[in-house]
């Protein structure tokens, strides 16, 4: 069993290449051994074009992909009793807003 006390710590480096941008677009892939988050953003340009720029893809193992969708859970959960539901829009079939 893990001692809380006795945790190593943790110390957070950024590499060189260290970047943080803005994604309004998030494409997922899956396979049996890993999914794969493409980031990127989003702009219409007219009512029957979206134009989408992806500037990052991340590969993740099912696992990491769970534990992110618990911390993802749980934030969105504190987030809301903070400052209210998060509604979104509802989506044609296709899946694209109008």
């Amino acid at each position: 069993m893990n001692d809380p006390l006795n945790q190593p710590k943790i110390h957070l480096v950024n590499t060189a290449d260290y970047r943080e941008n803005y994604a309004n677009s998030v494409q997922i892939r899956a396979n049996l051994w890993d999914f794969f988050l493409l980031f990127g953003t989003l702009s219409q340009t007219s009512p029957e074009a979206v134009s989408i720029q992806n500037f990052q893809g991340i590969y993740f193992s099912p696992q990491q992909a769970k534990a992110l969708l618990n911390v993802l859970q749980q934030n969105l959960s504190q987030y809301e009793s903070t400052f209210g539901e998060i509604r979104l829009e509802p989506q044609t079939p296709g899946g694209v807003i109008q």
